[in-house]
């Protein structure tokens, strides 16, 4: 299944969701599974960004649906990168 690298920054609406309740983190898992997404892999990071979740959908399309209704939310701003495993990448520069 393709893989995308979701980068989120949390507005102060999502800090103080997150200070108030630490495990909304890993709520929003399930909603990501309830989009059709499932996250494969979640870390806290320090810089631009405050989460990198890696996530698996079954195409462009529901990853598009899943950034733009946690976006929409009003608690993150998110980018979403496509992930080509590297030795897939190497493969089709041949």
């Amino acid at each position: 299944m393709p893989k995308f690298i979701m980068l989120s920054k949390l507005t102060d609406e999502g800090a103080t969701t997150i200070k108030k309740n630490p495990e909304r983190i890993k709520e929003v898992n399930k909603d990501v599974e309830a989009l059709g997404g499932k996250v494969v892999d979640q870390y806290a990071v320090l810089g631009e960004y405050d989460f990198v979740n890696v996530v698996e959908a079954p195409d462009v399309e529901t990853i598009a649906r899943i950034s733009v209704e946690l976006s929409s939310r009003g608690s993150i701003h998110m980018r979403t990168l496509t992930a080509i495993p590297v030795d897939e990448f190497i493969a089709r520069l041949k």
